[in-house]
């Protein structure tokens, strides 16, 4: 619960979205809706007059676009947290990763059939839990040390070979910089587990193979696990690990969500902990909600090393934050230390050689 109610301005250059969205927050009492705008440049005038926790901000539209206002928000409102609200389209896909990448917490797709009831439903299922999540006036603590019953650092662990990553709200911008601040030599694979619409992973992949200098691609049925790749969950499929003769491949199944989500970290984790065990490097970035905790467990029970973003420079530590109170992490990190501390896992064998 919110002491005072999470303040939104709604930006969209369609006053019949504008309307949908403004209706769908005004139904929670948790949530007052500050102020609209028709554009980038009105949105950061508003912004200038009247403080807000989240904006709500169109990718497309005329006079200022969604990636400058982005920028513009992020540089002179950097407390503001924003929501992308992307068309399903492929262009809209595009902008909207690159949106994440720069620093948009999260995204939602803009509705684009069906009448307004429904519309108005599909948003506040989607819509008002992240506000409040992201709105909520969290006291920043810090987390670097580990809380009661986390597991001893002083045990052997062997050199990891696999890395499995989970992420969700915040996620994208926090993948693109443990991803580019890894070497492009750094040969153990990697499999990330991101909360995204389907149209959304092939271009995450894509960025991240860009910030990487290393292959990295939205997994298929079947592709086998290769050293030096990373391979991305696609939307709206679970990915597991399996071995198929003498090799482990990536499988995609259409299984019940898990803690709502499809994919989930869960399935990813499970599997790990099953085929991989302790050389296993298991992370957890930014994200709202819980998805991952039983498969953290799993991998806790075959003592593979589990590393969790902090709660100073996590967007929701909602993910991360889980297994840190279950006492399952090994070390509870801010976002910039994590590449270094995937590194010193990884050539911890080299370093004693």
């Amino acid at each position: 619960m919110t002491s005072s109610p999470v303040k939104v301005l709604v930006v969209d250059d369609s006053a019949v979205v504008r309307g949908l969205l403004v209706q769908a927050l005004d139904s929670d009492p948790q949530i007052t809706v500050a102020g609209t705008a028709m554009h980038g440049a009105a949105a950061l005038e508003s912004l200038r007059k009247t403080a807000v926790d989240v904006v709500v901000l169109d990718v497309e539209m005329p006079v200022m676009d969604g990636i400058t206002a982005l920028q513009e928000i992020l540089k002179q409102f950097p407390a503001t947290k924003v929501i992308m609200a992307s068309a399903m389209t492929y262009q809209g896909a595009e902008t909207t990763v690159k949106a994440l990448r720069l620093g948009a917490a999260e995204c939602i797709a803009k509705p684009n059939s069906g009448g307004a009831a429904e519309s108005i439903a599909q948003l506040s299922r989607e819509l008002l839990p992240l506000v409040k999540a992201l709105g909520k006036d969290q006291s920043r603590t810090s987390a670097s040390a580990k809380p009661s019953g986390a597991k001893p650092a002083s045990r052997f662990i062997p050199d990891p070979q696999l890395v499995v990553i989970g992420a969700s709200t915040g996620g994208p911008n926090a993948l693109s910089f443990v991803i580019s601040n890894l070497p492009p030599d750094f040969s153990v694979p990697i499999l990330i587990t991101q909360h995204m619409p389907p149209m959304f992973t092939p271009m995450l992949a894509k960025h991240l193979q860009q910030d990487g200098g290393r292959p990295c691609q939205e997994a298929t049925n079947g592709m086998p696990i290769e050293r030096g790749h990373t391979y991305v969950a696609p939307g709206d499929f679970h990915m597991v690990i399996d071995r198929q003769n003498d090799r482990m491949v990536l499988q995609l199944n259409q299984d019940a969500p898990e803690h709502f989500c499809r994919p989930s970290v869960n399935t990813m984790y499970r599997t790990a902990a099953k085929w991989y065990g302790n050389t296993t490097l298991a992370v957890m970035l930014t994200g709202m909600g819980d998805d991952g905790i039983e498969g953290a467990q799993e991998l806790a029970g075959v003592k593979a090393p589990i590393i969790v973003q902090d709660e100073a420079t996590s967007v929701v530590w909602g993910m991360p934050a889980a297994i840190a109170k279950a006492g399952l992490a090994d070390e509870i990190l801010p976002l910039e230390s994590i590449p270094n501390a995937i590194l010193q896992y990884c050539h911890r064998h080299a370093a004693r050689a």
